[in-house]
């Protein structure tokens, strides 16, 4: 089998002159996100002498500046850790459900889900988690002060930065969507007189919000005039929120999930996030998957992997959710006996029916059906140091401008993450995702997310940062860019460039991207028995990987979006 030596892992993840030569290089160190200022913003810190933690702090503020979109201090995310001397660490900054939720707040009297209560306005808000979770991080893993790591942030919200197109745009769609919420349109939208790309957007509500966080840290934020506020302005589209949820909320520091694929330490994050014990699952049914003779993209690697992908997201669907309020099978999930068990079924010529898969192997769940919709309104970032520190973070407001509430006087927008719950257990969020009592509603409960941070390391030493937005999609789009590095020995801008398509389970559909599926594949396909859905958008892949020829790392952005990177 490839990929069993030290050897053939530099091979896989070095510059190779045949192929798409990677656009960032960095001796000392490498960051990868949506934004260049964001990007530029993690290297003036490491510059600085700070580590990639304090680097990750430094981008996270300045993309809740730069791309309000998914960048935010009004959300959430997951951070994976994987420090130089051998500590890992996740950290859930994951938003919650109010103390005043409950699990049928988004039901009309008859019991059935009222359409975009859990998306707009202030009933669809979660208690915020990144303002948290950015100082667990320092005070936990940084080497730096707040004071320091927020400055670049502070400097882009007060003198402005210049507006990107795919930016201007957004903001030009925003101005109908968000009719009614006037703060929201007053801030981003101009009240109508849209910005052009290449005009300066200065945010002076936003840099007084930042600048007390950097002064008061948690208590800039969770109490005081900007808690305030927040709940105001909640309160004013149909919210729940209420000081004390915001004063309770606390980040977590979980363990990682840990696998193995072929040699590999594969680190993810853990409940509330569904995306690593999905992705460790699919790669423990992957292992004994022979890849040596089967083309990349041809129909039999597209079945093997659909096959994998459709079995995980049964799982996910009925087992995964807040372990703080429900016992997650973790243990059996993420073991090669169960993998194993579960392609028991598995029969390369052939499809096997979601109808035929059942979540965890029961039948009691067979009914359950699925028709839903996609999305890709997060963003990932990764960075890297010159002591060999990683991070891999994965922020959201969950759709694009979240709720589209922002807080008055403050200048941030509010998430809408409520929608990640199951509304109502055995019916598709808007995701196109089911759950069912785990992810039920429940007061100060965690809403399950499909956020897949992840590091990989060899012999206790990193060789991959990976992540990526898109909803659903998340998952089997990290699992694959994973695929086309350790067995068909891409470079990693090759293996994050390259066309994805994506299982789910229910629908049973295989959707794919232009140029993934070509059309003589796609008739092979369908001879087996799969129904093809073209689709667009497939996530915004930021990777990091250890260079072997040079001795420093390559940063790969997604060229297909407007990713960037830095590197020094």
């Amino acid at each position: 089998m490839k990929f069993m030596s030290v050897i053939l892992l530099s091979l896989i993840i070095s510059i190779s002159a045949l192929a798409t030569q990677p656009s960032i290089y960095g001796e000392n160190g490498v960051v990868v996100a949506h934004d260049l200022e964001a990007c530029e913003a993690g290297i003036e810190i490491l510059k600085k002498g700070g580590n990639a933690v304090d680097a990750a702090v430094a981008v996270s503020y300045a993309l809740a500046v730069t791309h309000p979109q998914a960048g935010n201090l009004g959300g959430g995310g997951f951070m994976v850790i994987h420090m130089a001397d051998g500590q890992k660490a996740a950290i859930d900054y994951r938003e919650m459900a109010p103390g005043q939720a409950h699990r049928d707040m988004f039901l009309d009297d008859s019991g059935k889900v009222v359409p975009q209560l859990s998306i707009r306005g202030g009933l669809a808000v979660g208690v915020p988690g990144t303002v948290a979770g950015m100082q667990l991080a320092l005070d936990k893993y940084g080497s730096m002060q707040r004071k320091h790591v927020m400055k670049p942030a502070i400097k882009l919200a007060k003198k402005g930065f210049t507006i990107p197109y795919d930016l201007a745009y957004s903001f030009g769609w925003l101005n109908k969507a968000a009719e009614g919420f006037d703060e929201t349109r007053r801030i981003f939208c101009r009240e109508g007189e849209i910005y052009m790309p290449g005009e300066i957007f200065k945010q002076p509500d936003l840099a007084k919000t930042l600048k007390l966080i950097q002064r008061k840290g948690n208590a800039g934020f969770y109490t005081g005039s900007v808690a305030e506020a927040l709940i105001s302005s909640s309160s004013k589209y149909g919210g729940k929120l209420k000081l004390k949820d915001l004063t309770n909320y606390t980040a977590h520091i979980r363990k990682p999930v840990i696998g193995n694929y072929r040699g590999l330490e594969v680190l993810s994050m853990p409940p509330p996030s569904s995306g690593g014990i999905a992705l460790i699952s699919m790669l423990n049914m992957m292992e004994p998957m022979n890849f040596d003779s089967v083309g990349w993209h041809s129909a039999q690697h597209i079945q093997m992997l659909a096959e994998v992908e459709k079995r995980a997201y049964a799982d996910r669907s009925v087992w995964l959710g807040d372990p703080d309020y429900f016992t997650v099978p973790q243990e059996k999930l993420l073991s090669k006996e169960y993998a194993t068990l579960r392609m028991v079924d598995y029969d390369s010529l052939i499809v096997t029916p979601s109808d035929s898969i059942y979540p965890l192997n029961d039948k009691d769940l067979a009914g359950i059906e699925l028709a839903g919709h996609e999305s890709e309104e997060t963003t990932h970032f990764s960075v890297v140091d010159k002591w060999g520190n990683a991070v891999s973070v994965t922020t959201t407001l969950n759709w694009s401008f979240g709720s589209y509430v922002t807080v008055k006087g403050f200048g941030f927008l509010l998430n809408n993450e409520m929608d990640d719950f199951s509304s109502k257990p055995g019916e598709p969020n808007s995701f196109g995702l089911i759950g069912n009592k785990a992810n039920a509603i429940e007061p100060k409960k965690r809403m399950l997310s499909s956020m897949t941070p992840t590091i990989l390391a060899k012999d206790g030493k990193v060789v991959l940062i990976v992540g990526a937005p898109g909803g659903s999609t998340i998952i089997t789009t990290v699992l694959q860019v994973i695929n086309n590095m350790v067995d068909f020995e891409m470079p990693v801008q090759d293996a994050v460039n390259v066309p994805r398509f994506h299982h789910q389970w229910r629908p049973d559909v295989i959707h794919y991207g232009p140029g993934a599926i070509s059309p003589d594949t796609a008739v092979l396909l369908k001879a087996m028995g799969y129904e093809l859905t073209p689709r667009y958008g497939y996530g915004e892949v930021n990777a990091i990987a250890r260079d072997q020829v040079f001795g420093g790392w390559v940063g790969a952005p997604d060229l297909k979006t407007a990713s960037h990177g830095a590197a020094y």
